[in-house]
């Protein structure tokens, strides 16, 4: 005997082995049709049957089911409830065959809309309204499957839907993958073996393996456009008022920048005192204040909480008009937070000098590394007649710098780390700093990067006097119970250079505080802390009491979390970006490239000449600093990967550099 069921809503037949019990209580042993042993029930059977085989119904029923009309099916069927056999008769007639009967169950049991289920083997027909709503949506999703098939032929073809164009980088970026579009996408992509963002360059839906790259960063982080709200300004006449309030510092101050800096937020100045020392002055661009906590202008920089910084553009953290107000510009007297210190003729920062005051600062220049950097030398500072200017002020920074940093490299020794060299450039070291510079050329874009090595004195001024500023504010907040973003860096391990809002040693630098404050127009984490430092400038010991963020601030606490992530995000897009530049600087003379690079550590090197990191297998087990020559080819630009071939391993021959201790990047820059 074999038996009629249903299981996970599929129409099975079995074969029976054994009996048990009798009326609703018999069960059976059974065989299904792939094999497997069942067990069934009274219940749960439709139909008994002995005759066809079970293969032999199942294939007929199969073929009869396709045949069915489901609307005269619905017509004949009775308006309660009704079973199989009852039906059957009504739909076959009187001498309906057991494969009719099967098909029929198949029929019903696949069609929800024209029939309710209502038990095993109960069926009962929809109501009108619904019918006809279920078969119009059976109708659209049909309308819908055409549409999604003719949408795939043609993006295999390499045509874009002209109706799906506006639709294209949400699709890319962030799909709803319920839609025809997004599935006939998928669904090409699996017939081409491509990937989505492959597919959409080869049929013009975006430009390059570039806008794809953007594109992805830019709908994570900016969905609503980098354009800024142009009515988020400081209000003139507030902002005449308030500079009308402030002492005029008697000071020339200059700035040191790149050429490519347009946010000049830092400036120094060097003041001749009547007892033979020195007054220096560290000045801060001052939008903190005229932007006050929450209004418009906070809200934006908060939202965005840093400049973006990438090959070829950025995106400002505040808008150009109000970076134009306040970035220390030659010429002018600008708004700023000056900390002063005064120092004895040997250069040694005497003690209670300290001084911290909003003010206008007159800016008298704005100096560029590339115009000044390979003039400065121990000997041109010490020489009246050297052709560059500052050079009297800059001796005097570089005397007080060399011992800032003396006093730095005491505790970092202390920590358990190695003293860093000043002023020194190490000949054999692999340069940090690139400028990448994007040119069009008969239509066709070519990259330029050029490497500068860190360390020179003019950096070295530049990069202690900075670590200073954020050294004496940090120390100024903690000394008076205020809260800030102070920037820590203790231990080991992925967590050990960190955000948080008390106070806490920075290792790596040598210092017992370490708070951002140099870089106010950029870093909303300095533009928060310029304002716990204003409210201690203006209120003293009493500025806990008036200060943007008491103590235990839970909101600080969020910013500081939110600013991190941020950062992180913002230098990952910026090493993607850079690493798409290299190796577009790799192929666009069409040839494979042949270059030198250095073993890092674990198989992955860096390219001499630029930024690129690429795994090499070859060099894993060779120490660290190992130099080889190798062809770099097959540039995949929108995997940023490249196939590397070793040519040669050099004999190391030199002391193999060791890893430095020393802070992370972001640490060490002031800019």
């Amino acid at each position: 005997m074999h038996l009629l069921y249903e299981e996970s809503g599929d129409i099975k037949i079995a074969t029976v082995q054994s009996a048990s019990g009798v009326g609703d209580a018999e069960s059976w042993q059974a065989t299904s049709l792939s094999g497997k042993k069942i067990k069934l029930k009274a219940k749960e059977v439709w139909l008994r049957f002995e005759n066809p085989q079970a293969q032999t119904v199942m294939d007929q029923a199969l073929s009869l089911s396709q045949e069915i009309d489901l609307q005269f099916l619905w017509d004949c069927a009775p308006e309660e409830e009704f079973g199989l056999v009852d039906v059957a008769k009504e739909y076959f007639g009187d001498q309906v065959t057991i494969p009719q009967h099967v098909s029929l169950a198949i029929a019903l049991q696949g069609a929800p809309v024209f029939f309710r289920r209502k038990g095993r083997g109960r069926f009962q027909r929809a109501p009108l309204e619904q019918l006809q709503a279920g078969l119009a949506a059976l109708e659209r999703k049909q309308k819908e499957h055409e549409q999604q098939g003719i949408w795939q032929q043609e993006l295999v073809a390499g045509i874009f839907p002209e109706v799906l164009r506006s639709l294209a980088k949400p699709l890319l970026f962030s799909p709803d993958k319920n839609t025809s579009a997004y599935k006939a996408l998928i669904a090409a992509c699996t017939q081409t073996g491509e990937s989505p963002a492959l597919l959409m360059i080869r049929c013009g839906a975006i430009e390059s393996p570039l806008e794809y790259h953007q594109g992805m960063f830019l709908r994570a982080h900016f969905p609503d456009g980098v354009d800024h709200n142009q009515s988020r300004v400081v209000d003139t006449l507030a902002y005449e008022a308030k500079i009308s309030e402030l002492p005029v510092a008697e000071v020339n101050a200059f700035s040191i920048d790149d050429a490519g800096t347009t946010e000049i937020d830092d400036a120094l100045s060097v003041t001749d005192l009547p007892t033979g020392g020195h007054r220096i002055g560290v000045h801060i661009a001052a939008p903190g204040l005229f932007i006050a906590k929450d209004d418009p202008l906070d809200q934006l920089a908060r939202n965005r909480m840093s400049t973006v910084y990438f090959p070829g553009d950025k995106i400002t953290m505040l808008p150009d008009s109000v970076i134009a107000q306040f970035s220390l510009d030659a010429g002018k007297p600008c708004p700023a937070i000056s900390i002063y210190i005064d120092t004895d003729e040997l250069g040694q920062i005497i003690d209670g000098s300290l001084q911290l005051r909003p003010e206008l600062v007159p800016i008298a220049a704005n100096l560029r590394l590339e115009h000044l950097e390979d003039k400065i030398s121990e000997a041109s500072l010490s020489d009246s007649g050297a052709d560059y200017p500052y050079r009297r002020e800059l001796a005097i920074l570089w005397k007080s710098a060399k011992q800032l940093h003396a006093g730095r490299q005491e505790k970092r020794i202390a920590s358990g780390l190695r003293a860093e060299q000043l002023g020194v450039v190490d000949p054999n070291a692999l340069a940090r700093d690139f400028h990448f510079q994007i040119k069009e050329s008969n239509g066709v874009e070519r990259v330029e990067i050029t490497a500068r090595q860190r360390g020179s004195i003019l950096d070295t001024i530049v990069a202690e006097w900075m670590i200073y500023c954020n050294s004496v504010s940090g120390q100024l907040l903690a000394d008076h119970g205020l809260p800030g973003l102070f920037r820590t860096q203790k231990g080991w391990g992925p967590l050990r250079t960190r955000m948080q809002t008390t106070p806490g040693p920075h290792e790596g630098l040598g210092l017992d505080y370490y708070a951002w404050c140099t870089s106010p127009l950029r870093r909303y984490s300095d533009l928060v802390n310029q304002w716990q430092l204003i409210a201690l400038a203006k209120h003293g010991v009493t500025a806990k009491m008036v200060a943007p963020f008491p103590p235990k601030d839970a909101s600080l606490m969020g910013i500081a979390a939110d600013f991190e992530a941020a950062y992180q995000a913002y230098g990952e897009h910026q090493d993607r970006l850079e690493k798409y530049w290299c190796l577009r600087w790799i192929s666009q003379d069409s040839e494979a490239k042949k270059l030198f690079v250095r073993h890092l550590k674990e198989g992955m090197s860096r390219v001499e000449l630029i930024p690129l990191h690429l795994p090499i297998p070859e060099l894993a087990t060779h120490p660290r600093m190992t130099r080889a020559e190798v062809i770099i080819s097959d540039v995949d630009l929108l995997q940023l990967s490249a196939g590397v071939r070793v040519l040669e391993i050099e004999a190391i021959e030199r002391p193999v550099e060791k890893p430095t201790e020393s802070v992370s990047d972001d640490d060490a820059s002031h800019a």
